[in-house]
């Protein structure tokens, strides 16, 4: 297989869709900067399964990321003339940058009780050495 790491941001927003089977496929593109002198290339990505439902809210414009994964080719019809297109079929995201102002919040919040339960326990008053012989040998 011929897999690829791409760094990059998003070209768009994530835009989410599901097969017959019912799973999930989020489809959203990368830009990959060369530098200033070179042509950007531009990676159509697909992420599938429950990966794709979870992170597709954060898969937005403008967001940094390193994807991963193989790359397929296909072939389309444009103006009468075959053209081939090369794709990304991703196997991991890692999502790039600080929090951004509009990301979405996080799924849930800790209830009260594990808060509770991740508190340290009380310490114990320090012991009161003050009747020990003074005649330490050290």
């Amino acid at each position: 297989m011929n897999n690829i790491t791409v760094a990059g941001q998003l070209g768009r927003d994530a835009e989410i869709r599901y097969l017959p089977d019912g799973s999930a496929v989020a489809n959203f593109s990368v830009a990959d900067s060369q530098g200033r002198d070179k042509p950007t290339i531009w990676w159509n990505c697909s992420l599938f399964g429950k990966r794709a439902e979870s992170l597709s809210p954060y898969l937005m414009k403008g967001q940094a990321v390193t994807v991963s994964g193989n790359i397929t080719e296909r072939e389309y019809q444009k103006d009468g003339a075959t053209h081939k297109a090369m794709d990304l079929r991703v196997n991991d995201v890692a999502l790039q940058g600080g929090k951004r102002e509009d990301a979405p919040a996080p799924m849930k919040k800790p209830s009260q009780d594990a808060a509770k339960a991740r508190q340290l326990p009380p310490q114990r008053p320090a012991a009161d050495f003050s009747d020990m012989d003074s005649d330490c040998p050290f």
